[in-house]
């Protein structure tokens, strides 16, 4: 029989069956996973979102990438929820209502002294901290004083579980809880300017923290009133915090008795009346023992109306049809023992159904954690094991924790010593390895993920460090599977425990990729977190084992997130902005003038590098204004284009108005000549004549713009200062011979033609100054080079001076036949 294509001998029908009845088949229950056939291949899930300035690409394969937010990418601003959207997110992340018959809601007894006075103290304002040992009441007492101060804050009751919680997971969860912001964790600053403006009354069950951690929580928000919900071993908070006590002990004995009644339905006999005061005398009051008690009397009624209720084939199973009727006459069966009704769990969980017991043995092995009803078919192997959580609940051996249910206070210890805990390391690795294909699933959302997120850490924390085999491949399977979603739903804590454990597995596992994997997004997370030190060396750690892989893929995301390390950390180094991030306003230092700065660095042209960044400083303008300041508010790459035109501009124009300076003084002195020295080696046929002016000018490199000099007269270039040329104070005056014997300017020059030949100025010049006459050095010597300004011997070897092949145009004092020794201008 092919159990895709139902038969006829299946559905009593025959082989030709219309196609009507074709169409009225129930498609398969799961249509990504048929029994037969090639399945479809699951795409990765990758998911984007924003940490303060970072986006963050979380990448299940081949690891999470970081970069920079782009401008104009940036999240919209955080906003509050309406009192309608507070309400829907409250029912969804209420605890599931067990299915079956419905849970007894029981009354809340000998409290209403208690609840009034909380009500008013958070009416004023005041936070008050409720202590309690456990099974004293004090979630049903939260649950009243919440619906009692609906209406005191303008952001309503915020409901939050401090079980296994840190005060940023506190933050983080009161900042979710008011405002709406998708795929959206702000940093710390953003997130306690909002926690500032919100003002609602915190109800915090199970809280785990005091001192200075409960401080940190107050100054972050300081116009919330909190009730807090401990146990007498949780720290005590700082005397200066002002915080309210308000201790809660148990019921009297009247108050039990009452209690019991409800539970069992029934007024108690009078063998049972001082069987609860004993019980009373022993458990000190506690309602949880009195629920529990009356559990054990309801079960002891249902077995003396069927003492079958509970056999071999357990509660509410079906039984063979030739089992006999009861007995129409109530068995006499004898109370519970003192200790029994003291710690009852084990004999309460021997009279459930064998699924409520192999629920329970789940939760022994995950720590307390009871598994959602919608996992215990999978895990139990029973499709109606989803009731066992109705059968538990019924029986007080749970409570609720947040979202989820958790054994009562106690019962873990009990079935633990009952042997409820014996095989709790297979069933971890069963839990281990059903989690993980089901948060791998595609059709499975990071918030559901993150709801299962103790039951998950809780498997992968029972199984490393493990001794068995396979058990740390399970568990690092797991933590592969579900830390991307605890990523993407935004449980950063979890994601952090997730990757540490699994990294722990990886390694005790040999599993070296796995590792790489671990080490990279435990580096990515500190880099979002804020801590470049600790990225740093996760992310080294990953690419090194990732290279030794020849894992190119995995390795170029780790390079990528470790330049974005070393960028931020010298941003953070030198107090500037990172270039690719964008901060907002109110982070950026003000002005005198209103005006905003934040500082650029710009790496500048190579002509004009010496080696440090130039810094640009940007104006940005504030709300409102207007002008030539509202230009700079475009993209990093203009702003940088624009001001190394500027640069470059006002280097060209000094440039220019330096040549066109020394082109007047040149023209102005008469005993000045503008030569063009010539190589021996040069041919005579190539030089160009020194009375021929000609329109080619020789083009100026950008290395040495700022040094060479301007066209003058004659169309072509004079020599730099320093090149050997002799200076204009260090000319001979006109008419006057030199000391060295050698003929002056004023005789011919070596290629035939005189220096006054030159074409004369248009226009008259000045008069000159005489000049006093200075000693020639032999033409075996090189002239020393002089500063035109200063008249100080400059360094011919400096980098001012610059070569070219045509030669060098000087002005030459030394006569004619004497050529140049400095090299040629470009």
């Amino acid at each position: 029989m092919d159990p895709t294509h139902r038969g006829p001998e299946e559905y009593g029908h025959d082989s030709n069956g219309s196609a009507q009845d074709t169409g009225r088949r129930r498609p398969s229950r799961d249509p990504l996973t048929p029994d037969f056939g090639q399945q479809t291949p699951q795409q990765a899930r990758i998911v984007q979102l924003i940490s303060g300035s970072l986006l963050l690409t979380v990448n299940p394969v081949d690891g999470s990438e970081v970069e920079p937010v782009r401008p104009g990418e940036h999240p919209a601003e955080p906003v509050r929820r309406t009192p309608a959207e507070r309400a829907d997110r409250e029912r969804a992340a209420a605890p599931p209502v067990p299915p079956g018959p419905p849970v007894l809601q029981l009354p809340l007894l000998e409290r209403a002294d208690e609840r009034e006075r909380l009500v008013r103290l958070l009416a004023r304002g005041r936070s008050v901290r409720l202590t309690g040992p456990a099974g004293s009441g004090r979630t049903a007492l939260l649950e009243a004083v919440a619906a009692d101060c609906a209406q005191l804050a303008p952001d309503g009751v915020v409901r939050l579980n401090g079980h296994k919680r840190t005060v940023t997971d506190l933050l983080y969860g009161l900042f979710d809880a008011v405002h709406d912001a998708p795929l959206h964790r702000p940093d710390r600053a953003l997130l306690l300017e909002k926690l500032r403006t919100t003002g609602a009354v915190v109800v915090l069950d199970d809280l785990e923290l005091g001192g200075a951690a409960l401080d940190e929580l107050f100054d972050a928000t300081p116009e919330c009133a909190f009730l807090l919900a401990v146990t007498p071993d949780v720290a005590a908070p700082d005397p200066d915090s002002h915080l309210e006590e308000v201790f809660l002990t148990g019921l009297d004995r009247d108050a039990s008795v009452v209690l019991m009644e409800r539970v069992v339905e029934r007024p108690l006999t009078e063998e049972e009346a001082n069987w609860a005061g004993d019980l009373w005398f022993e458990s000190e009051g506690l309602p949880l023992r009195f629920v529990q008690a009356g559990a054990l009397l309801r079960q002891r009624d249902l077995l003396r109306a069927d003492p079958t209720a509970y056999d071999e084939y357990g509660y509410l199973d079906s039984r063979p049809g030739a089992e006999e009727p009861p007995p129409a006459e109530p068995l006499e069966l004898p109370l519970p023992s003192l200790g029994e009704g003291a710690a009852p769990a084990a004999l309460l969980a021997s009279r459930l159904s064998e699924a409520a017991r192999d629920t329970l043995r789940f939760a022994v092995a995950l720590g307390g954690e009871v598994p959602h009803q919608a996992h215990l078919p999978a895990l139990v192997g029973d499709t109606h094991a989803d009731a066992a959580l109705g059968e538990l609940a019924g029986c007080g051996l749970l409570s609720p924790a947040g979202s989820r249910y958790r054994l009562a206070a106690g019962v873990l210890a009990q079935l633990t010593a009952a042997g409820y805990g014996d095989d709790a390391t297979v069933r971890a690795r069963t839990a281990a390895q059903h989690y993980a294909w089901w948060a791998g699933h595609p059709s499975v959302t990071p918030a559901r993920t993150v709801a299962e997120a103790d039951a998950i850490l809780a498997a992968m924390t029972q199984l490393v460090p493990g001794d068995g085999a396979g058990q740390t491949s399970a568990a690092v399977l797991l933590a592969r599977s579900a830390s991307p979603a605890f990523a993407a739903g935004l449980h950063w804590s979890a994601w952090e425990k997730s990757l540490r454990i699994g990294q722990e597995a990886a390694r005790i596992a040999g599993e070296v990729a796995e590792e790489a994997y671990f080490h990279h997004e435990l580096g990515v997370l500190a880099l979002c977190a804020g801590h470049p030190d600790r990225a740093r060396a996760e992310l080294e750690t990953s690419i090194s084992m990732r290279g030794a892989l020849a894992d190119k893929p995995g390795a170029v995301a780790g390079r990528r997130a470790l330049a974005l390390v070393e960028d931020l950390s010298g941003a953070a180094a030198a107090g500037q902005v990172p270039v690719d991030a964008e901060a907002p306003a109110s982070r950026f230092e003000a002005t005198p003038s209103g005006a905003t700065t934040s500082v650029i660095p710009v790496t500048p042209p190579a002509p004009y590098a010496d080696g440090a960044a130039t810094v640009l400083s940007r104006q940005i303008a504030p709300k409102g204004a207007a002008g030539r300041l509202a230009v700079l508010g475009g993209a990093r790459r203009n702003l940088v284009a624009a001001g190394a035109g500027v640069l470059l501009a006002g280097v060209l124009g000094t440039v220019v108005t330096l040549g066109l300076t020394s082109n007047s003084d040149s023209r102005d002195d008469p005993a000045v000549s503008t030569e063009q020295s010539v190589s021996q080696d040069d041919d005579v046929e190539d030089e160009v004549p020194a009375e021929e002016p000609t329109d080619r000018t020789v083009p100026s490199s950008p290395a040495t713009s700022s040094t060479s000099s301007t066209p003058g007269p004659t169309g072509t270039g004079s020599a730099p200062t320093g090149s050997g040329s002799s200076s204009p104070g260090s000319s001979a005056s006109e008419g006057s011979p030199s000391s060295s014997g050698k003929p002056s300017s004023d005789g011919p020059s070596p290629t035939g033609t005189s220096s006054e030949s030159s074409e004369p100025p248009e226009s008259d010049p000045p008069p000159v100054s005489e000049s006093p006459s200075t000693s020639t050095p032999p033409a075996s010597e090189s002239p020393s080079p002089t500063d035109p300004e200063t008249g100080e011997p400059s360094d011919p070897d400096s980098s001012d001076s610059a070569s070219g092949p045509s030669g060098t145009m000087t002005a030459s004092a030394e006569g004619a036949g004497v050529p140049s020794e400095s090299p040629s201008v470009v």
